[in-house]
């Protein structure tokens, strides 16, 4: 499946940009998009819809893009800007759609915030994020395509700042604020999606774009006085070797003491610093923590952190272009991603909509400083019903447990293991360093000695179907490694699913703590969160018999070693109020 990351296109005829050859010195414009041009509906969404989630967020019927227009708050309210094609069910005619909530649970839509309608934007309004003034007035600024097709940086801001739902935005006739030139040495291709800006000590404002030259991937650095006129530093604030495209950049502090979010503007000794990245290349979010350097305007990645394919990823499943907010509401940082489908295109179009997003997740550092704990927010807690609670069941080898009275087709559930025996873990093998391989070479059907342990979800009765999310430990030299894997091999009967599985290493000492694996299950949705939320992997699956009545839910064994299961709590999920 060809899914469409940054590009955001209004009106069928503007879509053959996508086709045309840019010159602006040596760079050409590059495009890796399909445009489904043929498929382009307006039909309803079909009655019979067993893929459709009921607490995660998605509109009605068609495509989304995600989250890549920045969430915010505003006079109490959570804002929503995601890109959205109100004409089918794939890429195309996208527009920047918005709904707001009290509790970012529920969710109310509006007009579209965003759309092409002057020359800095006309072939295309993309990806921006929001920044709230010092006065309170939130501004965005948004990637636009101009009429030679560059890539082009623009300014909006609400019509009314007293309507609370900030249903009308409008330009600035002057855009745009930013733009490549031959003088800048922009790759005018690869110049796009802003991040939110931050306010430094010495009063001017700053800002990332995403680029890059050649392979090296670009945070293109600019800076301003009164958010209006912008220019360009001399360096970028980061970049990274073979990299290749950086898309949806997120730069942002945080505390290096407890979980309490920070404004995007904090500077000093009280907070690390973190650069997200979308890579282009492998469709994944990858970050680094590291310190800012105010005076220079760079950023340095601490020692152990690295700019690569094999760096520290937010999910290690289906989870892309993410965006973080402060909140200050709650005085938390959280973050949003886009979860693509693993179904066909032909697929997509016959359900009518395709693409939902994840839960928003809090986010903070963790007490050593080496790596962000990602869970998911309470409110989304509201929606729990009818408990079953679980303790001190013996897992045998081998043996699998279903779990009765809960509605599996859209739960929470709470699982803790404790493990012995570890002489039966099997030796890692040192070539072993790619944990989605591992857990391709030894999934939940291959038995071991402690694990593959954990749950099979969206299972049909005889498993003929499942998808399994789960652990198994192995021996490194002196210390023990836990490798947690999502197994979609058997989610669903129908063959035309993209059915990876995905892996992560778990930053956990398996000797001295338990376990703990958090799982939401909502229809074609399987977010995952191990070890209290140092590693998440979320997956979309589409089974053909683990559907409504269909679907179970098991606490399985494969391995040769007992585990207990110390605490398992499940809970049925209400739908969320979703228009």
């Amino acid at each position: 499946m060809d899914t469409i990351i940054i590009t955001t296109i209004s009106s069928p005829w503007l879509l053959c940009f996508l086709a045309l050859v840019f010159s602006h010195g040596l760079v050409q414009l590059q495009a890796s998009h399909h445009v489904y041009r043929n498929l382009q509906t307006s039909e309803n969404t079909p009655p019979n819809q067993p893929y459709r989630t009921s607490y995660h967020f998605q509109p009605p019927q068609n495509w989304i893009n995600g989250i890549f227009n920045r969430p915010m708050v505003y006079k109490g309210l959570y804002h929503l800007f995601y890109q959205y094609n109100p004409k089918g069910a794939v890429w195309g005619n996208i527009v920047w759609a918005h709904s707001t909530s009290k509790d970012l649970v529920n969710w109310t839509p509006h007009d579209p915030a965003i759309f092409p309608s002057q020359e800095s934007d006309i072939n295309g309004c993309w990806s921006g994020s929001a920044t709230i003034l010092p006065n309170g007035k939130p501004v965005i600024l948004y990637t636009g395509i101009n009429p030679q097709n560059q890539q082009v940086q623009n300014y909006a801001e609400p019509k009314n700042l007293s309507d609370p739902f900030l249903r009308e935005w409008v330009k600035l006739p002057h855009n745009p604020v930013m733009a490549p030139t031959q003088a800048n040495q922009i790759n005018a291709s690869s110049f796009r999606d802003p991040t939110t800006a931050w306010l430094g000590p010495d009063k001017r404002w700053r800002v990332i774009i995403g680029s890059k030259k050649n392979r090296r991937g670009l945070a293109i650095l600019y800076r301003s006085k009164d958010f209006v006129y912008w220019v360009k530093a001399k360096h970028p604030l980061h970049s990274g070797k073979g990299t290749g495209m950086w898309e949806c950049p997120d730069f942002f502090p945080v505390s290096v003491d407890g979980q309490v979010g920070v404004d995007t503007s904090v500077i000093d000794n009280k907070v690390k610093h973190v650069l997200k990245y979308s890579l282009d290349d492998t469709k994944h979010d990858y970050y680094t923590i590291g310190t800012y350097n105010f005076a220079l305007d760079k950023y340095i990645p601490d020692k152990g952190f690295v700019d690569s394919y094999s760096g520290l990823r937010y999910d290690y499943g289906k989870f892309y272009a993410s965006k973080t907010f402060f909140d200050d509401i709650k005085n938390r940082r959280i973050l949003w991603g886009w979860v693509n489908e693993s179904s066909s295109v032909n697929d997509d179009i016959k359900k009518g909509w395709s693409g939902v997003q994840a839960i928003p997740r809090t986010i903070w550092l963790d007490k050593y400083g080496k790596q962000l704990i990602q869970w998911p927010i309470p409110e989304i807690e509201k929606l729990r019903l009818n408990m079953v609670n679980l303790s001190n069941k013996l897992l045998k080898g081998g043996s699998k447990l279903q779990i009765s009275n809960v509605q599996a087709l859209q739960a929470d559930v709470e699982v803790s293991f404790k493990v012995s025996g570890f002489e039966k873990a099997e030796k890692l093998d040192p070539s072993w360093t790619d944990p989605q391989m591992l857990c391709s070479r030894k999934g939940a059907s291959v038995k071991g000695g402690l694990g593959p342990f954990g749950l099979y979800v969206l299972a049909s009765k005889g498993l003929e179907e499942y998808t399994a999310v789960f652990f198994r430990i192995f021996k490194s030299n002196e210390k023990y490694v836990v490798l947690m894997c999502s197994d979609q091999s058997r989610s669903s009967l129908n063959e035309d699913n993209d059915k990876t599985t995905y892996g992560a290493f778990l930053n956990v000492d398996p000797v001295y703590e338990t376990l703990s694996l958090r799982t939401l299950i909502d229809h074609s949705i399987v977010e995952s969160f191990g070890g209290k939320g140092k590693a998440c992997i979320t997956a979309r699956v589409y089974p053909t018999l683990a559907i409504g009545y269909g679907a179970n839910l098991f606490a399985f064994n494969n391995g040769n070693q007992d585990v207990q299961i110390t605490s398992l709590k499940a809970w049925n999920m209400k739908k969320a109020m979703i228009y």
